[in-house]
């Protein structure tokens, strides 16, 4: 995409015939109001917890280039809101104002994921978190209900433990009525032949990913998931991890680390076999982009092709033809090759360590057992039915989700418009419906591409798990009928995969 042109995001819109809904804005903390809310309703623990996020940004930042490289810690990004456009700025932190410029940004309706509150279910101590994850959902509850007809706030869940997550989800819908959850990911865990005490921003931490080589067993959240009508959203981040660990480069470590987050939590949803086992749950994988779930897609049919049960007899020691073999090194290589023949390791790792792992059978040496595929065509219903990705609106990657005539079997990936204002990303809140036209304004795209991107993928997402949540905003209508067309079965062309 060109980048020179963005539109009028009042004129985009009214040449619509269907609302655009935004599935990933970002609201702004205003510390002094949230903390004394915190404090007053959960405590010190509450409010400490939620402190105890910034002041660690805070101290890495404050630390000389020198201090962070010896400790082995991440560059933070020192300025990270908008500040210049002043509107824009209080904009994100008041929900009023907010809702009476929606018009103004050309968007109907918009979920919204906190900014400092992403952090909160990543508090170490249980006692804080859990706390602070609690007040924290009473809040957003009270500060957005009045604005329910234009926007929906996400409440934070704590993935530690089942019991945890299970506890927080309940109290969020069933008590608070919230309907969006988003979920913590890439769970650090000490690793316990190193003790439990370890930093674990060091090497003495592994990261959870949730559905697959868990210490726990995360189907009775998804089943929760399911009974609550909740569909999971994962926002997680993964800078200060792997190679995004520069002590002095912030955009080095930014650069695609929301992918690397959701790939790592998508493909362990997939290989673990939960899309098999709940057929109707959908999970969203927000501000990474499509790129990398189209590489992961294509990868995953790959890797079948190759390692799946019966291919695997490919790659089968015992069917190596050895005295063939020893035919054709004497010939072609020489006597003393041929004559050593009994010393080579047809697998160098280890023939018995391998031949062990292999006797186990088929559920365990097959990589796709959980997943149940019979052929690869299978895993195109298994990955674009249950998983939606979240794509900024300049993202020029965007158009690759689109394209079936490159994704495996024909397959388009489904995204969500998230637009991620507040952030620093968007200097110009007026500008991102633009953005988000500007592939079908230069032919990347078509227009039906672009209604399923701003409104058949949404209503499909948030409601083919629940078919009421839409009711009472202004989107209801028209989300209500297009809900009743794909459980008619008469779902939309421009929106079949």
């Amino acid at each position: 995409m060109s980048g020179n042109h963005h539109g009028d995001a009042r004129a985009i819109r009214a040449g619509l015939d269907f609302p655009v809904i935004d599935s990933d804005g970002h609201w702004l903390e205003y510390g002094p109001v949230l903390v004394d809310y915190l404090r007053k309703v959960g405590g010190n623990a509450a409010a400490d917890g939620f402190l105890s996020r910034d002041r660690n940004v805070a101290a890495t930042i404050l630390m000389s280039p020198d201090q962070r490289r010896d400790e082995r810690r991440a560059q933070q990004a020192w300025w990270a809101l908008p500040t210049k456009n002043t509107r824009d700025r209080a904009t994100a932190l008041a929900p009023r104002l907010l809702h009476r410029r929606m018009d103004e940004l050309g968007l109907d309706f918009t979920v919204l994921y906190p900014t400092s509150g992403l952090g909160v279910p990543f508090i170490g101590n249980d006692e804080r978190r859990q706390a602070t994850c609690r007040a924290f959902n009473m809040y957003v509850a009270d500060a957005f209900r009045e604005f329910a007809d234009r926007m929906t706030p996400a409440a934070v869940i704590p993935m530690n433990t089942p019991a945890e997550a299970i506890a927080e989800l309940e109290y969020a819908v069933k008590t608070l009525g919230l309907k969006v959850a988003v979920m913590a990911s890439l769970v650090r865990r000490p690793i316990r032949t190193l003790g439990r005490g370890g930093d674990s921003r060091g090497y003495s931490a592994w990261n959870d990913v949730l559905a697959l080589d868990s210490e726990y067993d995360y189907d009775p959240v998804w089943a929760k998931c399911v009974e609550l009508k909740i569909a999971p959203t994962f926002h997680s981040a993964s800078r200060g991890l792997g190679f995004r660990q520069s002590h002095s480069n912030f955009t080095y470590n930014h650069i695609g680390h929301f992918a690397v987050a959701g790939e790592a939590v998508c493909k362990a949803i997939f290989m673990g076999g939960v899309t098999r086992r709940f057929p109707t749950l959908k999970f969203a994988f927000l501000e990474g982009g499509v790129g990398w779930a189209c590489q992961l897609y294509a990868d995953l049919i790959g890797h079948w092709k190759k390692r799946n049960a019966a291919a695997l007899a490919e790659v089968d020691p015992a069917n190596l033809d050895r005295k063939l073999l020893g035919e054709l090194l004497g010939e072609f290589a020489g006597r003393e090759w041929a004559a050593r023949l009994n010393e080579y390791k047809i697998v160098p790792e280890g023939e018995t360590a391998a031949a062990a792992w292999a006797a186990q059978g088929p559920a365990v040496i097959d990589d796709y057992a959980a997943c149940g595929i019979t052929h690869a065509r299978d895993i195109r219903e298994l990955f674009t039915r249950n998983f939606y990705f979240g794509c900024e609106a300049d993202d020029p990657a965007n158009v690759w989700g689109f394209n079936a005539r490159v994704n495996p079997y024909g397959a388009k990936l489904k995204m969500l418009f998230g637009s991620d204002i507040g952030h620093f990303d968007v200097p110009d809140m007026r500008a991102v419906l633009g953005e988000a036209h500007e592939p079908v304004d230069e032919g990347l795209i078509t227009p039906d591409d672009f209604r399923d991107f701003v409104f058949t993928w949404p209503v499909e997402f948030w409601g083919g798990m629940n078919p009421e949540f839409f009711k009472g905003t202004a989107v209801e209508g028209a989300a209500r009928k297009l809900i009743g067309q794909i459980t008619g079965g008469e779902v939309p062309a421009a929106a079949r995969v």
